[in-house]
């Protein structure tokens, strides 16, 4: 894996974290409501697959996943990524959802990298 800076890190787990409450709150939010959570399981269950490959290249933690489900982890993480960059491209120069849309893709793409790793 690529090295990143302790700064990129720092921020890459933190972008990861909130992804990860917010698909938490919107799971819970949904399912009072008896909504569909299909995809909104399967992608929250992949940004904490993600978030704990992250931990555990950064700061040592513990990775104990099949390839399975690693490989559909990333599927979901990569078809992600371009909602992601659609809302980049609309968003005006310096506000806060560009740069917390830039942060999420950067952690995004260093999360797939890690899980190719993990694949090979």
């Amino acid at each position: 894996m690529k090295i990143v800076s302790k700064e990129i890190q720092d921020l890459s787990i933190k972008s990861l974290e909130s992804t990860f409450n917010k698909l938490s709150t919107a799971y819970k939010s949904m399912t009072e409501k008896g909504l569909n959570t299909t995809l909104v399981k399967k992608r929250r269950n992949a940004v904490k697959l993600g978030l704990e490959s992250l931990n555990a290249v950064w700061n040592g933690g513990e990775f104990f996943y099949d390839k399975e489900i690693i490989l559909t982890s990333k599927d979901i993480l990569q078809s992600v990524m371009a909602s992601i960059e659609k809302q980049i491209a609309k968003a005006k120069g310096g506000s806060a959802q560009k740069t917390l849309n830039e942060r999420r893709l950067i952690a995004l793409k260093l999360v797939i990298e890690s899980l190719e790793n993990r694949l090979k």
